[in-house]
């Protein structure tokens, strides 16, 4: 593929999705929007392996983010007391910008499942409509392991978001207590943290890496099929 046909497949997403919205005007139904994307030619395989793509990025983007987050926060508790003040105002930025991130794999989840859920819908629905017996059993074998491998997927995501939130009350809790004491004393008792939050993040971090791997070995499907 030379590059103005590389171009245009990454652009057609994009115009796809700015004509369905304008089209969708006031509705804002997220089922009208799939259903006119499609009869703009955006296939619902298409939009699900898109959508699968972006939740990938964003738990792969959320991943990097904790960790990092974690990083401040380490650095926090072995901080001269002077720059205490600093660090403070460095773990704020990444606590809200870890907000941000989980928040953003919460709508890509919960984009997925519409997508996939209208998919699914539809094909099965199809299923009726043939007349060949063979046909509509190897249709329907080929229906129930994509779906198999969807629910897997989206189990695996929603194990990786579920680890988000007690890692962020951790990293809230952190900086509220700094907030209220930034002194010698208040460094002292967030070392005595720093084991538990390491630890929540670690399972985190395995939980977004399973489900990335998932995303990966869905996608993969989907292209095959």
């Amino acid at each position: 593929m030379n590059a103005t046909n590389l171009f245009k497949a990454a652009l057609r997403p994009v115009v796809l999705g700015a004509c369905v919205a304008f089209a969708a005007g006031a509705c804002g139904c997220a089922s009208t929007r799939i259903e006119l994307a499609e009869k703009f030619g955006y296939a619902k395989r298409e939009q699900l392996t898109d959508k699968v793509k972006a939740a990938r990025d964003g738990q792969e983007e959320a991943k990097q983010q904790f960790e990092s987050a974690l990083a401040e926060f380490i650095a926090v508790t072995g901080v001269d007391v002077k720059d205490l003040e600093a660090r403070y105002a460095r773990l704020t930025r990444e606590h809200e910008r870890s907000k941000a991130k989980a928040a953003a794999v919460t709508d890509r989840i919960r984009a997925v499942e519409r997508v996939g859920e209208a998919l699914f819908r539809e094909w099965r629905e199809e299923l009726r409509q043939y007349s060949s017996d063979t046909l509509r059993a190897a249709s329907e074998r080929q229906l129930d392991q994509t779906r198999a491998q969807y629910d897997r997927l989206v189990g695996a995501m929603k194990a990786a978001e579920s680890k988000m939130a007690p890692v962020l009350a951790a990293f809230n809790d952190q900086v509220l207590f700094l907030k209220h004491n930034l002194n010698a004393r208040a460094v002292a008792a967030l070392q005595g943290t720093v084991t538990q939050v390491q630890d929540d993040v670690a399972a985190l971090v395995r939980e977004m890496e399973a489900a990335i791997a998932e995303a990966n070995a869905f996608i993969d499907e989907l292209n095959r099929g």
